[in-house]
């Protein structure tokens, strides 16, 4: 099919709006970074999320899960481990790894500025009918899937 032909006008365009959520997305996910603790990344409060939602991981898992290296993951988490917002506790099933969980201090800042967060959510897409909030996040954790790996 020739450049700009009807099958890839679809994914042309798929491409420019991806480019500027995920711009705005990060932007975004460093101030509530900035938020959680000023001296955040923005790619902690993914990790947030992620230890907030699917609780205690290892480093590893952390590491797949994002796509990221394991030295990148581990310095990150070094970082948060420092300012008490996150904790490593033997795991259970492997004594030599760890689990990184959230401490209380990091759960309850992170809480506070997610709900912050949905409010604005709520705020934007206060005209969409909840089925198409629903079918957006819906699309998006499908793309997420299919992105893994």
């Amino acid at each position: 099919m020739p450049e700009g032909g009807p099958a890839e006008r679809e994914f042309l365009a798929l491409e420019r709006e991806l480019a500027v959520f995920l711009r705005r997305a990060r932007a975004q996910s460093g101030e509530m970074a900035r938020e959680v603790h000023p001296e955040l990344e923005s790619s902690a409060y993914g990790l947030f999320v992620r230890l907030d939602d699917a609780g205690p991981q290892r480093a590893t898992e952390l590491s797949a899960y994002f796509g990221v290296g394991k030295a990148t993951m581990s310095r990150q988490l070094r970082a948060l481990e420092q300012l008490g917002l996150v904790a490593r506790d033997p795991d259970p099933a492997d004594g030599r790894a760890s689990l990184v969980r959230l401490t209380d201090e990091g759960r309850d800042r992170f809480r506070h500025v997610r709900d912050a967060r949905r409010g604005r959510y709520v705020r934007k897409l206060a005209d969409w009918d909840r089925a198409e909030v629903a079918e957006l996040a819906r699309l998006l954790q499908q793309f997420n899937q299919r992105s893994e790996g």
